[in-house]
């Protein structure tokens, strides 16, 4: 897998993904309140709760598909928004929005593959196309990606020709070709079976031993235990409880997180 280029960030002593007091909402409905998180290079850090909490708008601010209202977001040392001073608005810097999008890479839960494109063109065509890279070059490192993820006898079928978990280590080959120091898994083990998972969870691991930071929105509570080194639990667009997979889930202190852990075991 690609070794992330995180020299400078680690020397700063800057987290990979840093958020603070991020705020957002749609319309009178507040989605976000307050949140503050961060993750560092080689840390696997898992956001977990239920529907309507505000993971997936989380997770598309995250990805820049999306802004927070008011906050600091920063990838490293790119500080991507805040705050201007005496306002409660935050300010997106557009430059910085081009710089942070060259450092994580994200993996949809319905893996967002171009249809048309065969395997290798659709690992090759953002590290061309957004980092002007030289095609021979990534189509060097592209066929050594699907080689690693088992699939490199797959390159030249189009998505529908492959099974889900095909298909999935696609986007994921495609989001490390981009050579990211973050990577963000949306519901990574969705409709995976038991050996998938398993496949998922050492892919995982893997990556963080290689330095690279990883954020997952999971509703799978057994998963998020095994592959996290931390657990953020979101609560009606809050962080209400954060820490050690343990801390979290086995001996949970807020009562928010532990009625949702007996009602996700039923």
């Amino acid at each position: 897998m690609p070794r992330p280029d995180i020299s400078l960030t680690s020397a700063l002593g800057l987290p990979a993904v840093y958020v603070k007091d991020a705020r957002k909402s749609f319309g009178d409905k507040v989605v976000l309140r307050d949140v503050s998180l961060q993750i560092g290079h080689g840390e696997v850090v898992s956001l977990i709760g239920p529907s309507g909490a505000g993971k997936s708008t989380m997770l598309r601010c995250l990805a820049l598909l999306d802004t927070f209202d008011s906050g600091e977001l920063a990838y490293g040392n790119v500080r991507v928004c805040a705050n201007e001073p005496g306002s409660e608005k935050t300010t997106y810097d557009k430059a910085a929005m081009r710089q942070a999008r060259m450092r994580f890479g994200i993996v949809f839960q319905n893996y967002n593959l171009f249809p048309h494109y065969t395997v290798l063109k659709n690992v090759m065509d953002a590290p061309i196309v957004v980092q002007k890279r030289d095609p021979k070059e990534v189509e060097e490192q592209a066929r050594a990606l699907l080689e690693q993820l088992d699939i490199a006898d797959h390159a030249d079928k189009v998505p529908d020709q492959l099974s889900g978990g095909q298909q999935q280590r696609v986007a994921i080959a495609r989001a490390l070709c981009m050579n990211p120091q973050v990577i963000f898994f949306d519901e990574a083990t969705s409709a995976l079976d038991p050996k998938l998972t398993q496949d998922m969870h050492r892919l995982i691991r893997r990556l963080a031993t290689d330095g690279m930071a990883v954020g997952i929105v999971t509703h799978e509570m057994g998963f998020a235990r095994e592959v996290s080194d931390r657990i953020a639990f979101l609560f009606d667009g809050q962080i209400v409880e954060e820490g050690t997979p343990d801390e979290v889930l086995v001996h949970p202190t807020d009562e928010r997180t532990k009625k949702f852990l007996a009602n996700a075991e039923d």
